[in-house]
């Protein structure tokens, strides 16, 4: 093997290796503030993701909302507790998009807790499409942990 074609190897073995370097976060989401949404799950997890990537490693995220939460990914605002919110109303549109774009660009998975939406009164096909309904918030916290995925309460 000549000197070039070990080198290409080489480097070809060095990013493979590198890039599959993983990292992976179960986030504990119940804050109902607007602020706290948009800063630490719309744009902080985006950066953290992208930084990850600039360094050619993956940053797995999953999000188990819960609490305060749920105002954030309800399809009709009218059909639930939080139909007076006029902030949210306003913002609705935009922060329904920029989830979705996290779904779409980041493979960040959303997931409810069931038990707590029959709680507030809020129907399951109530809440956005790519957001997946699990039977509670511990439930679902607890398969990720145990599938090593470190934890992060974000109130």
């Amino acid at each position: 093997m000549n000197r070039a074609a070990g080198l290409l190897i080489f480097l070809f073995l060095f990013y493979f290796s590198s890039s599959q370097e993983v990292e992976k976060v179960v986030i504990d989401f119940r804050s109902g503030d607007i602020n706290r949404f948009e800063n630490y799950i719309l744009k902080g997890l985006a950066q953290n993701i992208q930084h990850y990537r600039d360094e050619l490693k993956d940053l797995k995220v999953v999000v188990v909302v819960h609490g305060n939460g749920y105002r954030f990914f309800i399809k009709n605002l009218e059909r639930s507790p939080y139909r007076e919110d006029k902030v949210l109303r306003k913002k609705q549109k935009e922060l329904k998009e920029r989830l979705e774009n996290l779904v779409k660009f980041y493979n960040i998975r959303f997931e409810v807790c069931s038990l707590g939406l029959k709680a507030k009164g809020i129907s399951e096909d109530n809440i956005y499409p790519f957001v997946k309904p699990v039977f509670s918030a511990l439930k679902g916290i607890v398969h990720w942990q145990n599938e090593g995925y470190a934890y992060m309460l974000f109130e």
